[in-house]
């Protein structure tokens, strides 16, 4: 793997081809418009600058590539420029597992090829492929670039700063918000008794009713011509 380009450089671009010839050419065009570049010759080795990797299981073909932040670059790569043919992962094979991580699929991805062929070129960009170059690339082919890294880069800021945002206002509502008071169970309320005193009123009044309906109450006695009343 080698670094090439100035420190200053606005963009870092990540180039991989197996041919030398052909990552040489676009490593000394990439330089002499001013970007800072990352040159490798497999796709492997790109997908581990990235810090992206996969689990040794690979019995599952669906399986979506995760990125590992110990082994992340501490370096942006604001581009990634690949051939198709290559042994091993070929450059469609790494546009995909790029595209399919949540982290790095926001990159721009132009492929290069020597053949021509209307399919391969469809396919690409329905995957995701920002241009496919004919190789031998020229340095006209680079002045494209620019605008996909731009448009990436305003875009990541806009994120950034909405991200700034969002998060005051979350620790705002959270200091707002009263703490919870602890549910409690409703309990029956005790229905309250009556006084004795209060029962003794109706009790004597009971007591009086039967007394003045008593038949000795009211039968009279004879007793040698006196009435008397018991």
């Amino acid at each position: 793997m080698a670094i090439t380009g100035e420190s200053h450089s606005q963009f870092h671009v990540l180039a991989v081809d197996d041919s030398i010839i052909d990552r040489k050419l676009i490593e000394r065009l990439l330089k002499t418009s001013s970007y800072q570049v990352t040159a490798v010759d497999s796709g492997s080795k790109a997908l581990k600058f990235l810090g992206l990797h996969e689990e040794d299981d690979h019995s599952n073909p669906d399986r979506v590539p995760s990125v590992s932040p110990n082994d992340h670059q501490e370096v942006e790569v604001n581009l990634i420029i690949t051939g198709y043919c290559m042994p091993g992962m070929t450059g469609y094979d790494l546009l995909k597992k790029v595209k399919e991580s949540s982290s790095l699929r926001n990159i721009p991805v132009v492929i290069m090829s020597s053949e021509n062929v209307p399919a391969r070129i469809t396919r690409c960009l329905e995957e995701g492929a920002e241009e496919f170059f004919l190789k031998p690339v020229r340095l006209a082919d680079l002045n494209r670039l620019k605008p996909h890294m731009m448009k990436t880069k305003i875009k990541n800021e806009k994120l950034g700063d909405q991200e700034k945002l969002e998060k005051p206002e979350i620790q705002s509502e959270q200091q707002q918000q009263p703490p919870s008071q602890p549910q409690t169970e409703s309990q029956p309320q005790p229905q309250p008794q009556q006084s004795p005193l209060l029962q003794q009123p109706n009790n004597n009044k009971r007591k009086t009713m039967e007394e003045g309906l008593s038949p000795d109450r009211t039968r009279r006695r004879y007793n040698g011509g006196i009435t008397t009343m018991v």
